[in-house]
């Protein structure tokens, strides 16, 4: 590409839809996705929230996040993580 060459806003547009399409194949959009879910697995959470699993069971167990357990698996309500989320802003 040159000094004198332009984009256009179709080549914006090619270029944004190319990059979602490489996005959603990578599984980017994931964490976008889980936000319309009802209920997060174990897994999502500790992605959503960027901790470990020591950490997520730390939080059960102090009772800071409410779960419920089918079978095997740990459930989270999201909106229970949002609440905790929103419940913990500092204000500076």
């Amino acid at each position: 590409m040159t000094s004198l060459d332009l984009i256009t806003r179709e080549d914006l547009e090619h270029f944004k839809t190319d990059l979602f399409a490489e996005l959603r194949k990578l599984g980017i959009n994931s964490t976008i996705e889980q936000a319309g879910k009802k209920w997060l697995k174990s897994a999502e959470v500790r992605k959503l929230l960027k901790i470990s699993a020591g950490t997520l069971q730390n939080l059960r167990i102090n009772g800071t996040i409410a779960h419920s357990k089918v079978g095997s698996l740990l459930y989270y309500n999201q909106d229970d993580i949002t609440r905790l989320l929103e419940g913990n802003t500092s204000k500076r």
